[in-house]
């Protein structure tokens, strides 16, 4: 009777051990933000700056810039999810093509956009992957 213990503990040791490795392979072809910022321009693929505070008045169109890395050559799509006050006011599902990838989304600002604005970056499963916050006056 003991031994039928240990030999069950033994195998339920080695699926337990199946299990996370199944797990952990499957997490390695996960998506990774390398640089995520809401920027007022993109020249050559990159962002210029970085906003945390700006004036409506100050800008017609904000971008969410988006480096990702990937260790599976997988196609993919990534989503943007912009809210104003915790209300959503766009959604852009974005392709991920590569192992790295850069993209972005654009937003226009409205002349009565003050308020608190965070960008969501949600992958194809709707799992949250990085927000940016920032302050329009």
């Amino acid at each position: 009777m003991r031994v039928r213990k240990l030999l069950l503990l033994a195998g339920l040791l080695v699926l337990t051990n199946c299990f996370f490795s199944v797990c952990a392979t499957a997490d390695a072809g996960a998506l990774k933000i390398t640089e995520m910022a809401v920027t007022t321009k993109i020249v050559k693929g990159n962002p210029i700056d970085s906003v945390r505070r700006i004036s409506s008045t100050s800008v017609k169109a904000l971008y969410c810039f988006t480096r990702l890395s990937a260790s599976k050559d997988e196609d993919t799509t990534i989503k943007h999810v912009w809210y104003k006050n915790d209300e959503v006011v766009g959604e852009y599902e974005l392709p991920v093509k590569g192992q790295h990838w850069r993209t972005y989304s654009r937003k226009q600002v409205e002349k009565v956009a003050a308020g608190d604005w965070r960008v969501e970056v949600l992958d194809s499963e709707g799992n949250l992957l990085k927000t940016v916050k920032f302050r329009m006056n």
